[in-house]
C-alpha cells in the first residue's frame, strides 16, 4: 500500500509539471489515518526553497461525485488565503488546476490522531492538553464569528490540527461563508459536506442549511463546538443523546470525562434553541472570568493557556509579572507537552534572551532545560544559532550565564562555528576587569579545546594564558596552571618544550600554596609530554625546591612528583650502556678511581663523597705535575710574575704560595675529568682566545681540560698564558666583560618566549649550576648579596677559607637582582669568601690603578652595544701592554 501511495503522490506530481506548473513543494507520505474524512488528501511534503516541513492538502476532481465538490475546495483556499490569525491554519501556498488543487500550510497533523496518542498520558495532564487546545479553537470561532462574521459551519475534529508546536489550528474552511456575501456556498452547498448530518445542529436538521442565514452567524458553531468538547474528552463513546431529536440536555451521567467546571457551559452550547444558544465568544469569556462563580474560570486556571499568555505579553509584563512566570516554567518544565516546550515556550524564551527581555541569567538555564527535548537535527537551529549570537553581547550577566551552562552545549557545537564565531568574541573575557569574568573564561576553555584549530591551540590561546598567570586573583592563577595541565597532551612538539616547563615551574613560585601544588601536579599530569633530557635537566631541577617548601602540603606533592620522575629515569638509565665509548686522547688521572673508589662503587654518604674528590683532584694533579717534568717554579712573595693557566683561579693568598685552600681551589678547577665537564659547566664561563705556541704546531684548548698542559719543549710560558694571567689580574676588581651580561640571558625567565605579550615581571637571575657559585664584593656586600647563596653569618668570618660547602642551589619562589655580579665558572668549585684579596704585584706599589669605567648595556641600541663593547676591548689591551712594559723594566732593572 505504501508502495501504491508513493506512487499516486509521484503521478501527480508529474502530472502537475506537465501541465507546465512548478510546484513549490515536494509531495511526501500520505496521512492514512485522515483519508474519506473530508474532501482533502493529508500529504506530509517539503518546500522547496528552504526544505522545510509541510503539509500539503490535495483535492483531486477526477470522478463526476468529487467534480460537484470543486465548488468547496476553491471557497476553502480563497477563505484560508484571506484569513490570518494564529489560532487558523497559516497557509503558505496553493497551486490549482482545472481537475486539481494543493494547498500548502505549515506541517501539521490531525487531531483525532493526536487525541488517540494522548489516551496513554495521565487523566490530569491529558486533561490540561485538551482545555488548552478547546481554549485555542474558541479564540478562534470568536474571531470568526465576531471580526469575520462569518460562519465556520464544519466544525468538528476532522478540521482541526495539530501544529509542530502542539497548538491546535483551525482549518476545515471549505464552507466557510459570510451570510452578506452573494457567493456564500455554506447555504446552499453545505449539505455536501461528508457527514454533514452527524454534525448539523438541530435548526439545520429541521430546517436545512438554508435556515442559518436567518440566525446570528455563530449559531451552528456553537453547536459545533459543543459536540467537539463530547468528542474530545470522550473519543470512544459515539454521539451524545442532545444530537438527535427531540434534543433532550445532556444529564450528569453522560458527561464522561468532560470536566465538572465545564460541563455547564457545555449544556449551554448544546441548547436546541439556537437564539439562546451560548456562543463561543461567551464560552471564551465564561472560561476565562475567574468571578462568574461556578462553571467558570476553567481557562484561567489552565497552566497550559496561562504560560501561552504570559508568553505573548513576556515584553509588555512588569518585572514581578516575568519572574512569576519564568518560576512556573521552571517548576513545570516536566509536565510541558513535549513540542508545546519545543516549539512554543522555547521560541519565546529565546526571543526574550536575543532582544533583552529579561536577564539571561534567568532565562539561559530554561532555555537550556527546555531545549533537551529537541531532536538532536534540530537543535543547532533552535538553540545554537541563537547561543552563537549571544556571544557578541557586551553584558556580562549575559556572558557569566553562557560560560556557566557551557557544559550543558558544548559538545553540540561544530569547529568552524567556535573558531570563527565563539573564539573571537569569548577571548575578550580573559581581559575582562572583572575577576570572575576571566576566571570562567579559563575555566571554559577545557570544554572547547577540541574544536579550536591549531593557531589558537599553540599560539593566541597560550598568550592570553601565559598573561593569566601572572593575574592579581590566586584562583585564576591556580586554574590557568590547570588547564595548561590538561591541555599539555593537545599541544604541537615543539610548543611543550618551550611552553610547559616554563609555566609550570612559575606556579611552583606562586605564593598561593594551591597554586604551586597545581603546578607540581601539572608536572606529573604532563609526564609523557617530556623527553628523558628534559626530565633530567629542566623538570626536575625546576621542581627540586619545592621539597623544602616551607609548606607541608608542598612538600608531600613535591616528593611525590620527584618519584615519579626519577623512576622514569631510572627505567631509561637501566636501557643505557654502562659506559661510553673510549675516547682516542685519554687525559692524565682522568681514569683515576675516586679515592680508591672502583667505578661499579657508589658512595652513600656526604663525608665520603666529599673525601671521594678530594682525593681524586689531589691524585690527578700530581699526575699532571709529574706528566709537566715540574718545570715550573715556585713564584716570589710579591707574586706578579708567576704564570699560571688561564683557567686556574687568581692566587687566593698574601704570599705566593697562597694557602691549603687555595692551592686546593686551583687542583679543582684544573683537573675535573671531561665527563663532569660536561655536566656542570656554566653557561658563563671566562672566555678565552685561542692562540698557536711558537712552534705553531697546535692549537690551545681554551678552557678544557688538559689544555694547559706545558711542553717540556718550551722554556718558557708564552705570551699568549702571560696576556691571559695579566687580563685577569686586572679584572679581579672589575667584570672585563662590563658590569653587566653582553646579551641578558634572564630576559626571557618565567617569559614564555614569543606567548606573553604583557610585561614581564622583575627579572630574576638564573641558577648558574654546581660549577658557578656566584660571589660578593667585600665592599658592597649587603648592594649584591646572591638570594640564591648560603645566608650570611652574623658571627666572625670562618676559618675555612674554602666558603661554605651548603650553598643552596634551590631557587627561591622570588628574588630581584640588585646589581651586576661575577661568577667563576670552575667545575665543581667551592665559593671563595669575600674578604680575600689577591696578592700584590710590583705595579700596584705606590699608585693605585684607576678603576675601568663601565656602562651598563641595558637599553642600548645594537649600534650602542656594538661601540661600547669595541671600548672595553681597547681598554683591555691598553691594561695588559702596560703591564707588559712594567715587566720589561723589572726585568732590566735586575739584570
Amino acid at each position: 500500500m505504501d508502495y501504491l501511495r508513493t506512487l499516486g503522490s509521484a503521478a501527480v506530481s508529474s502530472l502537475v509539471q506537465k501541465s507546465g506548473l512548478t510546484l513549490p513543494f515536494s509531495l511526501g507520505p500520505k496521512v492514512t489515518s485522515f483519508e474519506n474524512k473530508t474532501i482533502w488528501s493529508l500529504y506530509d511534503g517539503t518546500k522547496r526553497d528552504d526544505g522545510s516541513q509541510v503539509s500539503i492538502f490535495e483535492f483531486e476532481a477526477n470522478t463526476p461525485a468529487k467534480r460537484n465538490l470543486l465548488p468547496l475546495a476553491k471557497n476553502a483556499v480563497r477563505k484560508l488565503r484571506t484569513v490570518r490569525h494564529p489560532d487558523v491554519l497559516k497557509f503558505m501556498d496553493a497551486v490549482e488546476t482545472d481537475t486539481t488543487i494543493h494547498i500548502m500550510t505549515e506541517r501539521v497533523r490531525p487531531l483525532g490522531t493526536a487525541i488517540q496518542d494522548w489516551q496513554s498520558k495521565g487523566a490530569q495532564e491529558r486533561e490540561a492538553w485538551l482545555v488548552w487546545g478547546l481554549h485555542r479553537v474558541s479564540v478562534a470561532l470568536a474571531f470568526l464569528n465576531e471580526s469575520a462574521s462569518s460562519t465556520h459551519g464544519n466544525v468538528r475534529v476532522d478540521s482541526i490540527f495539530i501544529s509542530s508546536s502542539g497548538e491546535w489550528k483551525l482549518g476545515g474552511f471549505d464552507v466557510l461563508s459570510n451570510p452578506k456575501d452573494d457567493a456564500a456556498i455554506l447555504y446552499t452547498l453545505g449539505g455536501m459536506v461528508p457527514d454533514a448530518s452527524l454534525y448539523s445542529s438541530p435548526e439545520v436538521k429541521k430546517g436545512g442549511y438554508s435556515a442559518l442565514k436567518e440566525l446570528p452567524v455563530a449559531a451552528a458553531d456553537a453547536y459545533g463546538l459543543g459536540l467537539l468538547i463530547h468528542y474530545a474528552f470522550n473519543p470512544n463513546h459515539g454521539s451524545p443523546a442532545t444530537a438527535q431529536p427531540p434534543h433532550p440536555p445532556p444529564t450528569t451521567a453522560s458527561k464522561g470525562a468532560i470536566p465538572t467546571s465545564i460541563f455547564p457551559a457545555y449544556k449551554k452550547l448544546l441548547n436546541p434553541n439556537p437564539k439562546a444558544r451560548l456562543t463561543p465568544a461567551h464560552f471564551l469569556e465564561l472560561g476565562m472570568s475567574q468571578t462568574a462563580g461556578d462553571g467558570s474560570g476553567f481557562f484561567a486556571n489552565n497552566q497550559l493557556v496561562k504560560v501561552c499568555a504570559g508568553l505573548d505579553n513576556f515584553n509588555l509584563a512588569s518585572e514581578g509579572e516575568k519572574a512569576s512566570l519564568l518560576k512556573t516554567l521552571k517548576e513545570s518544565a516536566a509536565s510541558f507537552p513535549t513540542e508545546f516546550a519545543s516549539y512554543r515556550v522555547l521560541p519565546a524564551l529565546i526571543s526574550a534572551l536575543e532582544f533583552g527581555g529579561a536577564s539571561a541569567a534567568t532565562i539561559l538555564p530554561l532555555v537550556l532545560q527546555f531545549g533537551k527535548n529537541v531532536p538532536p537535527e534540530d537543535y543547532s537551529t533552535v538553540i545554537l544559532v541563537h547561543l552563537v549570537k549571544l556571544y557578541a553581547s557586551p553584558d556580562r550577566g549575559t556572558r557569566m550565564a553562557l560560560l556557566d551552562h557551557l557544559p550543558e552545549y558544548a559538545d553540540k557545537l561544530d569547529k568552524k562555528t567556535v573558531v570563527d564565531k565563539i573564539w573571537p568574541n569569548l577571548q575578550t573575557g580573559f581581559t575582562d576587569t572583572v575577576a570572575i569574568i576571566r576566571e570562567a573564561t579559563v575555566k571554559s576553555i577545557i570544554l572547547l579545546s577540541d574544536k579550536f584549530n591549531e593557531r589558537i591551540m599553540n599560539n593566541d590561546l597560550l598568550r592570553h594564558l601565559a598573561r593569566m598567570q601572572s593575574d592579581p586573583e590566586a584562583s585564576i592563577r591556580t586554574n590557568t596552571c590547570i588547564l595548561i595541565g590538561r591541555l599539555g597532551p593537545s599541544l604541537g612538539y615543539n610548543t611543550k618544550r618551550k611552553v610547559l616547563v616554563p609555566a609550570f615551574a612559575r606556579a611552583l613560585k606562586d605564593p598561593f600554596v594551591h597554586a604551586r601544588v597545581a603546578g607540581l601536579m601539572a608536572f606529573m599530569a604532563t609526564i609523557d609530554c617530556f623527553d628523558i633530557e628534559d626530565i633530567a635537566t629542566k623538570v626536575i631541577p625546576s621542581m627540586a625546591f619545592t621539597m623544602i617548601d616551607k609548606e607541608k602540603l608542598v612538600r608531600d606533592q613535591a616528593f611525590k612528583a620527584m618519584e615519579l620522575f626519577m623512576k622514569k629515569l631510572e627505567e631509561h638509565a637501566a636501557t643505557m650502556p654502562e659506559s661510553a665509548p673510549v675516547e682516542t686522547e685519554i687525559l692524565p688521572g682522568s681514569a683515576l678511581p675516586l679515592n680508591g673508589a672502583t667505578s661499579n662503587t657508589l658512595v652513600n654518604t656526604a663525608a665520603g663523597a666529599a673525601g671521594a674528590l678530594a682525593g681524586w683532584a689531589i691524585s690527578s694533579i700530581g699526575k699532571k705535575l709529574a706528566a709537566g717534568d715540574l718545570q715550573t717554579t715556585m713564584a716570589s712573595a710579591a707574586g706578579a710574575s708567576i704564570d699560571r693557566p688561564t683557567s686556574a683561579p687568581a692566587p687566593l693568598g698574601a704570599n705566593g704560595m697562597g694557602s691549603l685552600n687555595g692551592s686546593a681551589n686551583a687542583l679543582f678547577a684544573t683537573t675535573a675529568p671531561p665527563p663532569l665537564t660536561s655536566t656542570f659547566s656554566s653557561p658563563t664561563t671566562v672566555p678565552t682566545r685561542s692562540t698557536t705556541t711558537a712552534a705553531g704546531s697546535s692549537k690551545s684548548k681554551g678552557m678544557q681540560l688538559g689544555a694547559t698542559k706545558v711542553p717540556t719543549s718550551v722554556p718558557s710560558i708564552p705570551d699568549w698564558a702571560e696576556e691571559a694571567a695579566a687580563e685577569i689580574e686586572s679584572s679581579q676588581g672589575t667584570n672585563p666583560w662590563g658590569n653587566d651580561d653582553l646579551m641578558d640571558v634572564n630576559a626571557d625567565e618565567d617569559d614564555w618566549s614569543a606567548f606573553e605579550t604583557a610585561p614581564a615581571p622583575v627579572a630574576q637571575a638564573s641558577g648558574l649550576g654546581f660549577g658557578s657559585i656566584p660571589m660578593q664584593s667585600s665592599t658592597s656586600s649587603a648592594a649584591t648579596a646572591d638570594p640564591w647563596a648560603a645566608p650570611a653569618s652574623n658571627n666572625a668570618p670562618s676559618s675555612n677559607e674554602w666558603g661554605s660547602p651548603h650553598a643552596t642551589l634551590a631557587p627561591q619562589p622570588s628574588r630581584t637582582s640588585s646589581g651586576p655580579r661575577m661568577g667563576i665558572s670552575t667545575p665543581l668549585a667551592s665559593p671563595r669568601p669575600s674578604s680575600i684579596a689577591r696578592s700584590p704585584t710590583p705595579s700596584d706599589s705606590g699608585k693605585a690603578e684607576p678603576a675601568s669605567t663601565s656602562h651598563s648595556t641595558a637599553g642600548m641600541s645594537k649600534e650602542e652595544k656594538a661601540a661600547e663593547m669595541a671600548r672595553r676591548k681597547e681598554e683591555r689591551r691598553q691594561r695588559i701592554a702596560a703591564l707588559k712594559e712594567q715587566k720589561k723594566h723589572a726585568a732590566e732593572t735586575k739584570t
